[in-house]
């Protein structure tokens, strides 16, 4: 999906009141629930690894192709 009007995520009234709405039920949800929160974050650390390997996109290699070879790294 394309943002054609040119404004960012940031600039609707709608967005800003969910950004806020977002960060305080978060501010809550830690402050109350601190020690669940810190008994699970090892686990929570370990599952981010796999899951920002399979949802980054893997779109920051270069465009390096097969058999390619870049002339900066040649020694």
């Amino acid at each position: 999906m394309s943002n054609d009007s040119g404004k960012g995520f940031f600039s609707s009234k709608s967005n800003l009141a969910l950004m806020a709405f977002i960060a305080i039920a978060g501010f809550f949800l830690v402050a109350e629930h601190r020690t669940h929160v810190i008994e699970w974050l090892p686990f929570i650390l370990l599952a981010a690894c796999p899951l920002m390997h399979l949802f980054h996109g893997h779109g920051g290699h270069g465009g390096q192709g097969k058999g390619e070879q870049r002339k900066d790294h040649e020694h």
